[in-house]
């Protein structure tokens, strides 16, 4: 029976051994935290998809999306380093923090064209662009401070008017002579639900507003220490992007879904298809670049607007906002749609 219990050890050491082979995977997956701007939505639906199918995983990343909302900032946690990427809403933001010395650089945009509008009631002599300064307007504190002073100086639009915004689209239904603030995905959706009717949407990208929006920001030493995790976050983030947009979404908004359990299903496919529509996503320069193109001709272009609208001094180094390293490389252009 010694002899017997001598011979059986080295076996069972072998199977053990085998078993934890079997059970380990080929590599760690580098563990990835990524923050976005509000609750989970079909604006974040590539995030969701490359999570969803698989693709975060494929390039060796294990990602976890914190969502946002009304009472969060995760640009503070990215600046303080509690996290790896955050979701930028526009490139003002990103200005701002080279004029605050704060550390952090985009380094793609998943969205060609701001999603911002001004939403106006039909039939009550605001139907055409140049109409809307004369208007009571529904605006934000945050948009007050950065696009309706661009809006002031490139098209008239006066400070006395603005009535204060509460992300409640009540007033704006009420007042036939009123515009409002909002995304081309989600709020005129809202004026159509609620009030019953089809407002007028003008979206400020087609009248020169052309902010990037919709980008991943990183820290500038984890783009100096670790470029190959921002180059594979990037583009696992652009796949799961072309990949919700023209491919099968359901996955993803299953995972919307689980984190913003309020969000309508009909809302998601109103998101999707106003993001195709617009040309929100993939339009311009990423359709020859790839999606999350940027551009330093877009990006001088946008600064210089926004000098001349106050917001910045046109001897800030806004290139230390962005940079171009891990964009434009194509990725993704093999799953557009053929024409």
């Amino acid at each position: 029976m010694a002899n017997r219990g001598l011979t059986l050890k080295p076996c069972l050491t072998l199977l053990f051994a085998a078993l934890a082979l079997a059970v380990t995977p080929a590599f760690a997956l580098d563990k990835v935290t990524f923050a976005t701007n509000w609750l989970a939505e079909a604006e974040h639906g590539g995030f969701y998809q490359a999570l969803a199918d698989g693709t975060y995983a494929k390039y060796g990343l294990d990602v976890t999306i914190l969502q946002g909302g009304p009472q969060t900032n995760n640009k503070l946690l990215l600046a303080a380093g509690k996290i790896d990427f955050n979701l930028g809403a526009n490139m003002i933001q990103a200005f701002d923090a080279v004029a605050q010395n704060i550390p952090i650089v985009a380094v793609a945009s998943l969205f060609q064209k701001d999603p911002f509008i001004l939403m106006s009631h039909p039939g009550a002599g605001l139907d055409r662009f140049e109409d809307l300064p004369k208007a009571t307007a529904f605006i934000g504190k945050d948009a007050l401070v950065s696009v309706y002073q661009w809006l002031k100086t490139a098209y008239g639009f006066k400070e006395e008017k603005v009535r204060p915004y509460a992300f409640n689209a009540a007033p704006f239904i009420a007042d036939k002579n009123s515009i409002q603030q909002g995304y081309a995905t989600s709020e005129p959706y809202e004026a159509e639900r609620q009030g019953k009717f089809k407002p007028n949407v003008f979206l400020l990208a087609d009248y020169g507003y052309d902010s990037y929006s919709t980008t991943i920001e990183a820290r500038r030493d984890l783009i100096e220490k670790n470029p190959d995790l921002v180059q594979r976050f990037v583009d696992a983030s652009v796949i799961g992007w072309c990949n919700y947009i023209y491919g099968d979404n359901a996955k993803a908004n299953a995972l919307i879904k689980r984190d913003n359990p309020d969000i309508r299903d009909d809302l998601l496919a109103y998101s999707v298809a106003k993001m195709k529509e617009y040309g929100i996503v993939d339009s311009g320069d990423s359709t020859t670049l790839g999606v999350g193109a940027m551009t330093d001709a877009r990006m001088q272009s946008f600064f210089a607007k926004m000098t001349n609208a106050g917001l910045f001094a046109p001897s800030l180094d806004y290139k230390r906002a962005y940079t171009l390293q891990f964009v434009n490389k194509g990725v993704g252009l093999d799953l557009r749609p053929r024409q």
